[in-house]
């Protein structure tokens, strides 16, 4: 009897795995709509008129309304009212938000009164632009979200177990995502009537993410009337607090809490506002190739960190060297945007493109497979969905930023290059834009992050943190 009484769902691998492909799958259907245009940023210049800065502002917008607290609120939510009303509240959002800016790009929403109207006021970004970035940060407020509950899940069913390995196969499959999005964007874009057909397929997707997430909650429901049993079964009363907002407190006054998140907002400064102009800056570099000829090499981007990540995890988990791994991430993440910058505007080569994508997504495995499994050794379970949720803020702050600036940038710094007046003057669909000082300051990002994961390696020897040490017990 009291083996029964130990032996709990997420005990059973097969079910804590199913468990973990069911958010996975969200995920991964929410990671293929944030980058569903960013393959399409000369089409949808074509068709819908938005420019670099139009275009910079749009991929902005999915951080805004996090920037403005809305992620705080998040972690409160979460630790307040749970990981099943929260998922499956997220999930909600982003399938509204796909559904808002499927809208705003489809051909129902051009020559429409709405239009009509948004036009006539801030003139410099059309209306199809606003109304997507309505719903990109609607849908950006609940993928978030989404990603601090799947990540205190992971933390909750792996607890002792194969966390790091479990994570990093969940970002994973998030990553996979990314990589066919890139695949079938512009194909479907082709097929489907232009942006709103690759728009449209993937706001279809997140409605299956959400059915996902309420299986899952079915399942998580079952192991929290497991763990009630077990401690009413024992008769020992928890010593568990609840969440109080002053919690809060105790995070922010933690060192080791703001140099993880310091390291965090550098690192992906230099990774997802790149994603938004990396297969344009490919046709650029590369002497004008077809937009769905970049994408094709810039899908593999993801896979490289697809591929390598669960071993990564699976290596954390049994080894550790965490902070080790942070380091070599942000070294790799400066030589790639280094030789984007200067190596293959001069070379044109395709196997120096098709390398260093490749290199770019071995970084993008080491940061985060090491990154996100470190958080709950520095914070407490209790608070540990408002720790996430503060990190994802500060991360958002620059991922909200870095994208205007980039496209106000690259706006500024072509604004007197002959090929691109002369382009423009032609009516030619293909903008040869000079991606160099965009490149230098995504890598200038990646040396800062570099200073901060050497810090942070320091204070883990000071303090005893255990980011060098295996998660495994």
């Amino acid at each position: 009897m009291a083996e029964k009484l130990q032996k709990l769902i997420n005990d059973y691998p097969a079910m804590r795995w199913t468990a973990l492909f069911l958010v996975a799958l969200m995920m991964f259907f929410g990671y293929m709509f944030v980058d569903v245009m960013s393959p399409l940023q000369q089409l949808v210049e074509a068709e819908r008129g938005w420019s670099p800065d139009a275009f910079g502002t749009y991929a902005s917008s999915e951080y805004l309304l996090n920037v403005f607290g809305f992620l705080i609120l998040a972690g409160i939510i979460l630790d307040k009212m749970g990981i099943r009303f929260t998922g499956t509240l997220s999930a909600s959002m982003m399938f509204v938000g796909a559904a808002i800016k499927f809208y705003a790009v489809s051909d129902w929403f051009a020559g429409s009164g709405l239009e009509a109207w948004l036009n006539s006021w801030w003139v410099s970004m059309p209306g199809s632009a606003k109304l997507a970035s309505l719903g990109f940060m609607i849908f950006g407020c609940g993928c978030e979200m989404a990603g601090t509950t799947v990540s205190k899940a992971i933390a909750k069913w792996f607890k002792g177990k194969e966390m790091a390995m479990a994570m990093g196969i969940e970002m994973a499959i998030a990553r996979i995502g990314v990589f066919s999005i890139f695949s079938i964007s512009p194909y479907l874009a082709e097929k489907l009537g232009g942006v709103q057909g690759p728009v449209g397929f993937c706001a279809a997707l997140l409605l299956i993410g959400l059915i996902n997430f309420i299986v899952f909650g079915m399942m998580d429901k079952h192991l929290d009337g497991q763990l009630k049993g077990q401690v009413a079964a024992s008769g020992e009363e928890t010593d568990e607090e609840e969440f109080k907002i002053s919690d809060l407190g105790i995070i922010f006054r933690s060192r080791s809490f703001w140099v993880v998140a310091i390291l965090c907002v550098l690192y992906y400064s230099a990774i997802f506002p790149f994603q938004r102009f990396g297969a344009n800056m490919l046709q650029c570099n590369l002497d004008g190739i077809s937009a769905e000829t970049a994408s094709n090499i810039f899908r593999w981007f993801p896979i490289g960190a697809a591929v390598i990540t669960p071993f990564l995890g699976r290596f954390l988990d049994k080894k550790g060297k965490g902070a080790t791994m942070l380091i070599m991430g942000a070294f790799l993440l400066i030589i790639c945007h280094l030789v984007f910058a200067f190596l293959l505007p001069a070379t044109h080569s395709w196997v120096l493109a098709y390398a260093t994508i490749v290199v770019l997504g071995i970084s993008f495995s080491l940061v985060p497979a090491a990154l996100w499994p470190s958080v709950p050794k520095i914070i407490d379970e209790k608070i540990l969905g408002s720790a996430y949720n503060l990190i994802f803020w500060v991360q958002n702050i620059g991922l909200c930023l870095v994208p205007m600036l980039i496209g106000s940038v690259l706006a500024s710094s072509n604004a007197d290059n002959p090929a691109v007046i002369a382009a423009r003057e032609s009516g030619a669909e293909f903008i040869p834009y000079d991606y160099t000082v965009p490149l230098i300051i995504f890598a200038c990002f990646g040396i800062a992050a570099l200073l901060v994961a050497l810090y942070l390696k320091a204070w883990d020897a000071r303090k005893d943190l255990g980011l060098e040490k295996p998660n495994m017990k």
